[in-house]
């Protein structure tokens, strides 16, 4: 297989990871990287860390065409799919336009009817270790929201298992760096108010809590789900913390079994739980620059309340990464293909 690759919106943060990942990809030859504000200039003017690994251009947004995969890494609530479906038979939609199913749902969440209502249940939600075969063969695929790519991972072992008590809500903390704001610079980016912080960026009311009750809905029935996000001291990365109310969990070796069982064959998926050490739950700072999903949880003794953890690089496995590693499902290709990077330490 040899891919000709269309990137619009590459430009951004998300779109230079896309571009860096597929560099590195075996079955891409060509990569169309579609720009509205560089058209003409040098991929290195907007990613400089791709200094001498391609002499490549971005070109207008006309130019991305022709195309056997195009990524729409563009900012949430443009629309603009019709604009390009045609182009290429997979479109891969990073954006938040198509991740929620019932246009109401979007209604609520968004403030503003969905203007293509009925494109919602043509896109298969983009995440291989939930929809793995629904991928397999898509047309439209989207992205997933990187706080709720860390949530859902977190939680999905406990979910499937029937551990979790239905009664009692989910609480979920996640923590942001920086990144996750895009490239588009606004005053709570400046860097003296941004440095330092530990910030309650949005305590109620964020948007990633639709995708997560979505998605690990069972029998039609959805957790009820109390996210907030803080922004803290990171560039890259989400922690996500997620106080799980349990029932008919005698011990710590029922959690792990329903890790084991959820995880064991997923290739970006780690378990990380030691006894001893500093590196003894997720940490985003060892999953930067990486396709991994390095969840772990905790046993509360009293027997009624798990925390689960995930952490993510938010620009790859929350973003680009997770793109990519659909992409690959989607077209039969390994799904480990142009994701082998494993990440720095210290």
């Amino acid at each position: 297989m040899s891919l000709r690759i269309g990137i619009v919106g590459a430009a951004g943060y998300a779109g230079g990871e896309l571009i860096r990942l597929l560099l590195a990809h075996p079955q891409v030859r060509e990569i169309v990287a579609g720009s509205s504000s560089l058209a003409g200039k040098p991929l290195t003017a907007a990613h400089p860390n791709l200094r001498k690994r391609t002499d490549l251009a971005f070109v207008p947004y006309d130019a991305v065409a022709g195309c056997d995969v195009i990524f729409l890494s563009l900012p949430n609530g443009s629309h603009r799919l019709h604009e390009f479906e045609g182009r290429a038979p997979l479109v891969i939609d990073l954006s938040s336009d198509h991740r929620l199913g019932d246009p109401k749902a979007y209604e609520a969440w968004y403030g503003a009817a969905h203007p293509h209502p009925e494109r919602l249940r043509d896109a298969v939600y983009g995440v291989p270790e939930l929809h793995r075969s629904r991928i397999a063969g898509a047309r439209l695929v989207t992205g997933a929201g990187c706080n709720a790519t860390a949530a859902i991972l977190a939680l999905l072992p406990l979910v499937r298992a029937g551990l979790v008590d239905r009664e009692r809500p989910i609480v979920v903390e996640c923590k942001v760096g920086s990144s996750e704001g895009g490239r588009e610079a606004s005053e709570d980016s400046h860097h003296p108010e941004r440095s330092g912080v530990v910030r309650s960026f949005k305590p109620v009311g964020h948007r990633h809590t639709a995708e997560i009750e979505q998605e690990l809905a069972r029998d039609g029935s959805a957790p009820r789900v109390q996210l907030s996000v803080t922004s803290v001291e990171l560039v890259r990365g989400v922690l996500a913390t997620a106080h799980v109310p349990v029932r008919d969990v005698s011990d710590e070796k029922v959690v792990w079994r329903a890790y084991r069982e959820a995880y064991s064959a997923e290739p970006f998926v780690r378990i990380v739980k030691e006894r001893t050490g500093i590196f003894r739950f997720p940490e985003p700072k060892l999953v930067a620059g990486t396709n991994f999903a390095d969840v772990g949880f905790a046993f509360d003794p009293r027997g009624d309340r798990v925390v689960a953890l995930c952490a993510i690089d938010n620009l790859v496995k929350g973003a680009a990464g997770n793109g990519v590693q659909a992409m690959n499902v989607a077209l039969g290709m390994p799904e480990d293909a142009g994701l082998g990077f494993v990440g720095l330490h210290p």
